[in-house]
């Protein structure tokens, strides 16, 4: 069995890992992480994720038993899980979003030593949204508006959401355009639409998990592509497969492209 390590074991989405890993016949769960001083500190992981006593206590620090560590916690917990798999040369899939540049540096440096697979979004058919957008892109060409719209539960804490931002940056490369100076995040007063900038829309509504949508329009017509995650699962699951295709792999940054072979 694949042995994990969860860090952000507390979260929402930590306790969906947690419970699919331990309720499967291919994972073993060794360890799960939290920040010092959080509530789930010495609570059984098990009992967390709702699947009844497991026998593993939620910690602060990652012991040498893991094979992959999981990471969906925060951009401070996410470096101090990069830490500990550097020192111990275990592998590490990072779900976690809201990651300044100098933080994704930190994660891009590490990859030299350590197998990584970093993503925005690990479900699997967001990731084949991802490469369906970029190849509408390319074939409407530059003269098609676009325009993103998210969706998340009230509860997130970065927005717009970093899959929002990966399908506007697959746009952009396609199209050869700079994400920074092409992208208007939300609209409001008087601001007509400027010719080929990308505008990017967050909601945060209840208990949504996550909708995307891309729209690219003319004047004769409106073609949209999107998707909407029904539950954490979705991604729990593609973090898993994530996992199990990291053993043995060579040190680098690897997607979820990678893992899924597009």
């Amino acid at each position: 069995m694949i042995r994990i390590a969860i860090s952000g074991a507390g979260g929402r989405m930590g306790r969906r890992v947690a419970a699919l890993a331990i309720e499967s016949e291919q994972f073993d769960v060794v360890a799960g992480l939290e920040a010092a001083g959080h509530e789930t500190i010495g609570k059984d992981i098990g009992e967390l994720a709702g699947v009844g006593r497991f026998g593993v206590k939620v910690g602060s620090e990652l012991s040498g038993q893991a094979d992959v560590l999981i990471d969906f916690s925060s951009p401070a917990g996410t470096l101090a899980g990069l830490a500990a798999c550097r020192k111990a040369s275990t592998p590490m899939v990072i779900g976690t979003t809201g990651l300044t540049d100098s933080q994704r540096a930190e994660v891009a440096d590490a990859a030299d030593q350590i197998a990584i697979v970093q993503a925005a979004n690990m479900s699997v058919g967001v990731n084949v949204l991802l490469k369906l957008v970029a190849a509408a892109a390319k074939a409407l060409g530059a003269d098609y508006d676009v325009e993103i719209a998210e969706a998340h539960h009230r509860f997130k804490a970065d927005a717009p959401s970093g899959t929002a931002i990966a399908l506007a940056k697959s746009i952009c490369q396609v199209l050869g355009k700079d994400y920074g100076e092409s992208v208007v995040f939300g609209r409001g007063g008087q601001c007509p639409r400027k010719s080929g900038e990308i505008g990017l829309h967050a909601l945060r509504v209840g208990d949504t998990v996550g909708e995307h949508a891309v729209h690219f329009g003319n004047l004769g017509e409106t073609v949209t592509l999107a998707h909407s995650a029904h539950t954490r699962d979705t991604f729990a699951r593609g973090a898993l497969r994530a996992a199990a295709w990291l053993i043995g792999r060579k040190p680098g940054l690897y997607t979820m492209a990678d893992v899924l072979g597009l």
